[in-house]
């Protein structure tokens, strides 16, 4: 289960990994990631709109999704902001394949981050 330190909950936060995250996709989920202060707790964000299904089915979706998060937690404990946007076919989809699909996006999407070199290099050398 995810702590109350490790759930994003502020829509300022949501927007700004949306809009500033890695993102990777697949059938079932989108997932955005993004650096921030190594001294501050990893959180995590999911968003699961009424296109998913009637209530009972988001939350059941955002239980696998929260489950499943906690085992990227483990690797990143610090440093890392994250939303992941689950698709109408999660609705349908099993533990396995949510689990799958998560995984192969979380790995893609910090890929982005991690080969991107930091900013004061991409500038060039100050002159």
């Amino acid at each position: 289960m995810l702590s109350s330190k490790n759930r994003m909950r502020l829509s300022a936060d949501f927007s700004t990994t949306v809009r500033s995250g890695a993102r990777s996709g697949r059938r079932n989920l989108v997932l955005y990631a993004v650096p921030t202060a190594l001294d501050q707790p990893s959180t995590f964000g999911f968003i699961v709109s009424k296109a998913v299904g009637n209530a009972v089915t988001r939350n059941l979706v955002k239980r696998r999704l929260r489950e499943i998060a906690v085992h990227s937690l483990r690797a990143y404990p610090q440093g890392l902001s994250v939303v992941v946007r689950a698709l109408p076919p999660a609705a349908n989809a099993d533990f396995c394949a949510l689990s799958n699909d998560y995984r192969k996006t979380f790995a893609a999407a910090t890929s982005k981050f991690r080969a991107a070199p930091p900013a004061a290099e991409q500038r060039g050398p100050a002159e």
